[in-house]
């Protein structure tokens, strides 16, 4: 069941989760055209996933690819999803070396066959793995994920396996992608963007947010640590009265 908050773990927060943001802005601003800037920010990943492991954070969810970016050119998606089967062909083998157990939200249907199998294969090979949990979330949106929650319920109560009065929190916590994860203590968005686009809205109630103007493809492990810095600021009240 998952949990409805985290503790951090001598100060540094439990579960990070970050809006990686800017691949686009970033090529624009070099001339050149938006693959380079979504290829450097698969750079951006590694420094990621390298500073959390550094860190000693447990969980890291990034958000990979949302249910509203198939909007986006035709190119440009394929890029993206040709980016994504090179990153699952060749990294996976150096997450495994370094304890990372990798695994994958969001709906799966309208991906590649290839890439479903790439990410079981994934899943199942770093599935025992325990330096570092990898959230990547893939074709997913928040909205989209209680949506598919209720209707899980709903089906449960229309079929006499649950009492609408027995739904609570904590068991509609359990129908959602992320079951077993601690909610984000902090989520950080690149770019300057002010806004969490649809990521995590039920898991996020009380995490503490970061927005850092630099953009994705220059993120480094100082911007994690000051991101980091922000939030050991933050007073966490989770709506008690402040001192």
């Amino acid at each position: 069941m998952t949990e409805m908050t985290s503790q951090p773990k001598n100060g540094v927060p439990r579960h990070v989760a970050i809006i990686m943001d800017g691949n686009g802005r970033w090529a624009r601003a070099r001339g050149l055209p938006r693959a380079a800037g979504h290829k450097r920010g698969a750079d951006a990943v590694r420094r990621a996933v390298e500073g959390a492991v550094e860190l000693g954070i447990d969980y890291l969810t990034l958000y990979g690819f949302s249910s509203e970016n198939w909007k986006r050119p035709v190119e440009e998606v394929n890029d993206l999803m040709g980016l994504l089967r090179h990153y699952l062909r060749s990294e996976i083998a150096e997450l495994h070396g370094r304890g990372v157990r990798i695994r994958f939200i969001g709906e799966r249907a309208q991906l590649a066959p290839d890439i479903v199998a790439l990410i079981g294969q994934a899943e199942q090979q770093t599935y025992n793995n325990t330096a570092l949990n990898l959230i990547v979330a893939l074709n997913y949106g928040g909205r989209g994920e209680i949506t598919a929650a209720a209707r899980s319920l709903a089906r449960d109560v229309a079929s006499g396996r649950r009492r609408p009065e027995d739904i609570d929190e904590a068991v509609f916590q359990s129908h959602l992608s992320t079951t077993g994860v601690p909610d984000p203590d902090v989520v950080i968005r690149t770019s300057g963007e002010k806004r969490i686009s649809n990521f995590l809205l039920w898991q996020s109630a009380y995490a503490e947010l970061v927005f850092i103007d630099t953009l994705w493809p220059d993120f480094g492990k100082q911007d994690f640590e000051n991101a980091l810095h922000e939030f050991h600021r933050r007073e966490r009240r989770y709506g008690a009265a402040g001192g």
